[in-house]
């Protein structure tokens, strides 16, 4: 027997985890080589990988699961499948009070998406804006200045010195992306 993780999602997930007749599913376990059972009772999720198959592929498959999770698609999930360089990066906002939870989610996300909009265009990174947590799909460099921004509007930092920051960055790291 291969690898074996478990992990939990939200119960409003599931459906999008599974798929319209359990194409999602299947898609995942294709390219993964992986078996994965879903309780839809209780959100628990179990991918097995398949003996003599790449264990790195259900560790990897594990992310795009916890991504759909979060609150991406299941196409920007499976981004992570299909670049091992892809990172998933999850930060919590449960330490904030219900109050300032929605606060803190309105000014990522920003008037009609634009602050979200304008992170995922100068960093190249994928963000989603989840219950209490905002997940990142990019690139190790990438993820870390959306998340030094994010981390700004937390903080309750202006949006426009937060897009002179992403600006700057986006300049001096050019060339990377």
């Amino acid at each position: 027997m291969g690898v074996t993780q478990y992990l939990r999602i939200p119960h409003d997930r599931i459906g999008v985890l599974i798929g319209h007749n359990g194409e999602v599913k299947c898609e995942l376990e294709r390219l993964s080589a992986s078996r994965i059972m879903v309780d839809s009772e209780d959100g628990s999720v179990c991918v097995e990988g398949v003996e003599g198959e790449d264990p790195v592929k259900t560790l990897r498959v594990v992310e795009a699961i916890k991504a759909i999770g979060r609150g991406f698609s299941p196409e920007k999930a499976l981004a992570l499948l299909n670049d091992d360089s892809l990172l998933l990066d999850i930060i919590s906002l449960a330490h904030l009070s219900p109050k300032t939870l929605k606060r803190v989610k309105g000014r990522i996300i920003g008037e009609k998406g634009k602050a979200r909009r304008v992170i995922e265009t100068l960093t190249g990174v994928k963000v989603s804006v989840y219950g209490k947590t905002v997940s990142l799909i990019g690139y190790p460099e990438q993820i870390e200045v959306a998340r030094d921004a994010i981390e700004m509007l937390i903080r309750g930092i202006p949006h426009s010195t937060v897009y002179s920051f992403l600006e700057r960055k986006k300049r001096t790291m050019e060339p990377e992306w």
